[in-house]
């Protein structure tokens, strides 16, 4: 793991986050790949999945991004938490305004559910959209930081963004299975439910450039950018991924699933951070 951190450390970070968040789509399209070796998923096994996701995001947008977001604001008490709290809040409603305008359906819900603004798209299309919305937020968050590290801030390390990077992707690898399998089972291929399932984090390299980009280029913005991060994901969690998890009887599942992924992402940001 030192090796790797050392040679992130190495490299341009708009190229590193780009690397990071390469990795992150290839756990998706490895779990999407699992469509090809199985009939049918089990809905605990999902509903856990969908916990394990929620679980890591949570955890990440606090130790990742929030606190560090908070460390390196200037001023003290109130004054000190500002951009921590605008940024959130920024974030927050970026992708609520998504939220309502990028059609969507969410994986355990009915076609007669979906989300968005209306339009003729096949369920397939919609539910590859409504895991790309919980990816922007992940790729945003992973080159938010590493524009923070190129940058100099105190707070922001490569470790961490490593860290980050990793969680990411570990709960990037169901969310393919789970995009995938769905697919499978309402009448696709096994290549095009891998094809959709794995599409989904294609949006995670754009969005990390982007925010390693407009880091580098505006340094101050970077308290904000990260709460920014924070935010968009605190609320595709609370929207979409635990309300996706409580459709079925298997709610306790998912729950420690939840308890599970905040653990994993906990531990990688303290021991690599």
């Amino acid at each position: 793991m030192n090796e790797i951190v050392s040679y992130f450390e190495s490299i341009d970070p708009i190229y590193a986050a780009f690397l990071a968040t390469l990795f992150t789509w290839g756990l998706t399209a490895a779990g999407a790949a699992l469509v090809f070796l199985f009939k049918s998923m089990n809905r605990a096994v999902l509903d856990g999945m969908l916990g394990f996701t929620g679980g890591v995001m949570v955890a990440a947008s606090f130790w990742s991004l929030l606190a560090p977001g908070i460390e390196m604001s200037e001023g003290e008490g109130f004054v000190k938490v500002i951009p921590a709290a605008v940024g959130f809040l920024l974030g927050a409603i970026f992708i609520f305004l998504l939220d309502k305008v990028l059609p969507h359906l969410h994986i355990n819900f009915k076609e007669s559910e979906k989300e968005g603004i209306k339009t003729p798209w096949h369920r397939t299309t919609l539910l590859t959209l409504a895991i790309t919305l919980h990816n922007i937020p992940e790729g945003l968050a992973v080159g938010v930081l590493f524009g923070g590290v190129a940058a100099g801030f105190e707070g922001a390390s490569i470790g961490a963004a490593v860290a980050l990077a990793l969680g990411i992707g570990l709960q990037n690898f169901p969310e393919g299975f789970a995009v995938a399998m769905p697919l499978r089972r309402s009448g696709l291929s096994r290549t095009k439910s891998f094809l959709y399932g794995q599409s989904s984090a294609l949006v995670e390299p754009i969005a990390a450039v982007l925010g390693a980009w407009a880091v580098l280029t505006f340094e101050p913005i970077l308290p904000y950018a990260l709460s920014f991060a924070a935010g968009a994901m605190i609320f595709v969690v609370v929207e979409e991924v635990i309300p996706e998890t409580q459709r079925d009887k298997y709610t306790d599942i998912a729950s420690m699933g939840f308890i599970g992924g905040f653990i994993v992402m906990m531990c990688l940001d303290v021991a690599l951070g």
